[in-house]
C-alpha cells in the first residue's frame, strides 16, 4: 500500500492516545494517533515520524501519524488500519476464489472470510509494532477483543474451519511474533489454546518506508 499527502514530523508528546502533538515545519500541530496502543518505546520526544494530512479539511486534526523511526530497526508503521490493508492485497495473490473482509461470524466480525477448492478460512489480523532483541512481540497494550477472536477462532477449527491468526511485522528485520505476557497473559494462553485447537498462525514480515507497507517475504498460503 501507498500512502499520498505524507510529510516529515518531529514528535514531542502523546497527551492521550488517541492526539500528539508533532513539530510540522516548525510548528506544533495536534495530529491523530492511528494506534491505541503504547507505543512507549517508539513514540519518544525528538523522534523522526511521518504524518499524513486528512482528505477533508474540516476534520478535527489535519494530520495522522503513520510511522515512526527507530534508530536500531528502522521505519515501523504504526498505522492499525494499514495491517488489513496490506492483507487483503496480500491475500489476493495467494489464489483464492473469493477474499472477504469484514465477515460476520457468529458474535464477531473476522477480518477475513477466504474460499479456495470447497474449503472455507477465516482469519484474524493483528499488527506487531513492539520489537525487543530482534523478536516482534504482541499485544503492547492488554487486548479483550483479540482473547474473544482468538476464542472464537479456536471454536471455527474444530468446527472443520481452515483458521488463522496473521501478525503483520509493521517493521522490517523481524521475521517472529511471541505473546507479550507481561502486558497481557490472557492472550498468550489463548494464543497457546487456539493453535493446540488447529489454528494456524502466520508471520508476515514487511517492508517499510516512510510512505509504503508492503507483505514481503512471506511464504505461500498453505495448501489443503
Amino acid at each position: 500500500m501507498i500512502y499520498e499527502r505524507t510529510c516529515p514530523g518531529i514528535f514531542e508528546s502523546r497527551p492521550n492516545r488517541f492526539v500528539a502533538r508533532v513539530q510540522v515545519e516548525g510548528v506544533t500541530e495536534t495530529v491523530h494517533v492511528k494506534n491505541t496502543g503504547r507505543c512507549k518505546e517508539l513514540l519518544l520526544p525528538g523522534a523522526q515520524v511521518v504524518l499524513q494530512r486528512a482528505e477533508d479539511p474540516r476534520r478535527k486534526t489535519q494530520y495522522d501519524l503513520i510511522a515512526v523511526y527507530k534508530p536500531s530497526l528502522g521505519w515501523v508503521n504504526i498505522d492499525s488500519q494499514a495491517s488489513n490493508r496490506v492483507v487483503g492485497e496480500w491475500l489476493r495473490t495467494q489464489g483464492f476464489s473469493l477474499v472477504q473482509p469484514e465477515y460476520t461470524f457468529g458474535n464477531s466480525r473476522m477480518d477475513f472470510y477466504m474460499e479456495k477448492a470447497g474449503a472455507r478460512y477465516l482469519m484474524e489480523v493483528k499488527g506487531c509494532t513492539l520489537e525487543r532483541e530482534g523478536i516482534g512481540y504482541f499485544p503492547d497494550a492488554p487486548t479483550l477483543r483479540g482473547v474473544k477472536h482468538l476464542r472464537e477462532l479456536a471454536d471455527a477449527a474444530q468446527n472443520g474451519w481452515h483458521c488463522s491468526l496473521a501478525f503483520v511485522i509493521a517493521m522490517e528485520g523481524v521475521t517472529e511474533v511471541r505473546p507479550n505476557d507481561e502486558t497481557h497473559r490472557e492472550f498468550g494462553l489463548a494464543l497457546a489454546e487456539a493453535r493446540a485447537a488447529g489454528v494456524r498462525v502466520l508471520y508476515l514480515p514487511c517492508k517499510v518506508t516512510p510512505n509504503t507497507l508492503e507483505v514481503v517475504g512471506a511464504p505461500s498460503f498453505w495448501q489443503e
